[in-house]
């Protein structure tokens, strides 16, 4: 059994002793204002973590459909392959970091037979002319992590696996939402090729009864013009919008990873669903967003390696050995006679260097203070995106009610010049006008619909996921 060296007693109060070299970590204060510009919900102080998201948030939308391309974003979308990736490399370099908390232990061996030169200076006369060397061996080291260098890296590498981790969540969130809200556009653009197509077959029987009055003296070529135009016109909007709808459903089919060609979406002739704002906004929306997280974990990343810069200015021990068997005969190789061993400390302390540490904790302190500034910028950038969804979702409430109501008051009023021209009371310009009038109403209105949902949707990703 081997006993300990009286000389190595005096690393004991060393190991007693260590400890990070990293400065103590404490997050920035996030510039938090009293409450909503926009709501009469208050701003509350929140600490750095997990983001806690709902996974399936767009089905508040109500458009099964939607669910099933939202699932194909996870399973094919490539931009998310890669991000998840760059997770697997960042936790591969975590397992490499942690190694270093554990004894390095290595193995070896030779077996060579060998030939002296009879030439060989100081050969003793008796000496072999052939000969084996055979050894097996083995090396242990393991270094005392005294000053934390070690332990700061495992540290600072967790960080940044639970940040890349963090990026995934942001960029999915992202991805969904950029789905959701090209997903309620491209239904938009059904509510108004509904609207278009009614208001093409009405003023194609509009046009075919300016002709027949025309037929029979009744009306002017004035009026068989002003129903060709507004008939064309019509159709012409018609086309344009088909265009745009195809436009956003190849952007749908990119983004959940399948070929452009090969999605054929039904058309939905209703509005999606507007996903209402959390009743609790959000005290803890420094938890929520994946982005401010992850910014956080590298804040903390940033800050373990100031400890590991600075601890490069002590000096580095380690425990080291190595043994085995070395004999002339394989037979004989293993055995009490044959055997080595070496055991004892080592260390190394940088006495000149010409500035080399100096600068790398420079470097990292450089680099501590990005990654503080980059945290608060997320934190004002977040409060701004909430801000403006609240006031968004306000505005567009009231514009939406104002627009029905103008879009049922056209669509009367068209109805009440139709007639009267029918009866001879009014002319075709008005009927024209009032149908125009009519036709822009409820394509507003349409359109504030639809941004009403993409602004929710906006909402639910300024807070994280949170529905």
């Amino acid at each position: 059994m081997l006993r300990m060296d009286k000389r190595w007693i005096g690393l004991l109060p060393l190991l007693a002793a260590a400890c990070s070299q990293a400065p103590a970590y404490r997050p920035p204060a996030a510039p938090l204002p009293a409450k909503f510009a926009d709501a009469d919900k208050v701003w509350g102080e929140a600490q750095p973590a997990a983001p806690a998201t709902d996974k399936a948030w767009w089905r508040a939308l109500g458009d099964p459909a939607l669910d099933a391309m939202e699932d194909r974003l996870e399973q094919d979308n490539p931009s998310l392959a890669a991000i998840l990736a760059k997770h697997r490399l960042a936790m591969a370099a975590l397992r490499q970091s942690k190694a270093a908390t554990m004894p390095d232990v290595e193995s070896g061996g030779t077996l060579t037979r060998n030939r002296q030169s009879d030439d060989r200076p100081l050969r003793g006369s008796t000496q072999p002319s052939y000969y084996e060397a055979d050894t097996v061996s083995a090396t242990v080291s393991y270094e005392l992590d005294l000053w934390g260098r070690v332990r700061d890296s495992v540290k600072a590498a967790r960080a940044n696996a639970q940040a890349s981790a963090d990026d995934a969540a942001a960029l999915r969130l992202a991805l969904q939402a950029d789905l959701a809200s090209t997903w309620a556009a491209m239904r938009g653009a059904d509510l108004e090729i509904a609207i278009l197509s009614d208001a093409v077959g009405a003023y194609q029987r509009a046009d075919d009864v300016t002709h027949h009055r025309y037929d029979g003296g009744i009306a002017t070529g004035i009026d068989v013009g002003r129903a060709d135009a507004q008939l064309a016109d019509a159709q012409a909007q018609l086309a344009q919008v088909r265009a745009q709808r195809a436009v956003l459903a190849h952007a749908v089919a990119t983004l959940a990873g399948i070929p452009a060609g090969e999605a054929k979406i039904d058309t939905l002739d209703h509005p999606l669903s507007v996903i209402g704002a959390p009743s609790a906004l959000p005290a803890a929306l420094l938890q929520r967003r994946p982005d401010i997280a992850a910014a956080e974990r590298r804040m903390y990343a940033a800050n373990r390696a100031i400890g590991v810069a600075r601890a490069a200015r002590f000096p580095q021990i380690s425990l080291g050995g190595n043994g085995g068997f070395q004999s002339m005969a394989v037979s004989s190789l293993i055995s009490a006679p044959n055997a080595f061993w070496a055991l004892g400390p080592q260390f190394s302390l940088p006495i000149f260097d010409g500035g080399r540490i100096k600068a790398r904790i420079e470097s990292a302190r450089a680099d501590w203070d990005a990654a503080a500034a980059n945290y608060r910028g997320g934190v004002l950038q977040a409060m701004r995106e909430v801000e403006d969804g609240l006031t968004s979702m306000d505005q567009l409430q009231q514009e939406g009610a104002a627009q029905t109501r103008a879009a049922t008051a056209a669509g009367q009023a068209a109805k009440l010049s139709y007639e009267l021209y029918i009866k001879g009371a009014n002319t075709l310009l008005d009927v024209v006008t009032a149908e125009t009038a009519e036709l822009a109403a409820r394509r507003r209105a349409a359109q504030v619909a639809t941004q009403r949902v993409q602004t929710s949707i906006a909402l639910v990703r300024a807070l994280g996921g949170a529905a």
